[in-house]
């Protein structure tokens, strides 16, 4: 793990792309600010987690556990 020290205002740059700069330091928190391309996904470690077990369960789900989820048939219709 690289660690560097940075004030409030100073950045590192990831790539050529993605900035990260010490926006505001108040006591023990820090404030971030990145700016990133979009379609490099950017979380907090905990909602990153959170996505990664929902993705699990999600992947374990078998035909039957969606029955009933979409939309209904109108009357009269074959599925």
């Amino acid at each position: 793990m690289l660690v560097l020290s940075r004030q409030r205002d100073e950045s590192i740059i990831i790539g050529d792309n993605i900035v990260i700069t010490v926006v505001d330091i108040r006591g023990d928190k820090v404030r971030l600010g990145i700016d990133a391309p979009t379609e490099i996904p950017v979380h907090r470690q905990e909602v990153y987690e959170a996505i990664q077990r929902e993705n699990l369960k999600a992947s374990r789900l078998q035909p039957r556990d969606t029955e009933g989820l979409g939309p209904k048939s109108p009357p009269g219709t074959v599925k």
